[in-house]
């Protein structure tokens, strides 16, 4: 008999900047969930993993509008998500953080070698800055219709 073959299944990271709804469940999670179940059911090694990202654009914004600190929408949001996760019975092996040391040194060691290998062509480019708020826009919105003092 050969040995089972080993599967990672991945699925995407969801902002800590809210919860997880239908479509999120429907369109991602669930089928990769299944997906995972049927591979384990024929015997097959599987790692199911995801996570919650923490380091969206949004999050800094929607702590801003609740005036509180992101870090404060991190934790808030991760817990709901982890537990809907849990709720809805979604079998994660992994259900990780991207604040956690090791995504850290993961992505450095990654970034790094890349750097170093030449991989990188490196840019200036414009960004757009709101004075009043005193802080750089984030880049989901530059296609909008923009006030004149952000251009």
């Amino acid at each position: 008999m050969s040995a089972p073959k080993r599967y990672t299944i991945t699925a995407a990271l969801p902002y800590t900047n809210g919860p997880i709804h239908i479509g999120h469940l429907a369109g991602v999670y669930v089928p990769a969930d299944i997906y995972a179940r049927y591979l384990r059911l024929t015997g097959n090694d599987v790692a199911y993993i995801s996570g919650s990202d923490e380091h969206g654009a949004a999050i800094p914004m929607r702590a801003k509008k609740e005036g509180v600190s992101p870090q404060v929408i991190i934790d808030k949001y991760h817990g709901i998500i982890k537990k809907s996760f849990e709720d809805f019975g979604i079998s994660f092996d992994n259900y990780s953080r991207t604040s956690a040391k090791v995504h850290h040194e993961t992505a450095s060691e990654f970034f790094t070698k890349m750097y170093n290998d030449g991989e990188f062509v490196e840019e200036v480019s414009a960004q757009l800055y709101d004075a009043e708020a005193n802080q750089f826009l984030a880049d989901q919105i530059c296609g909008w219709n923009l006030p004149k003092m952000w251009i």
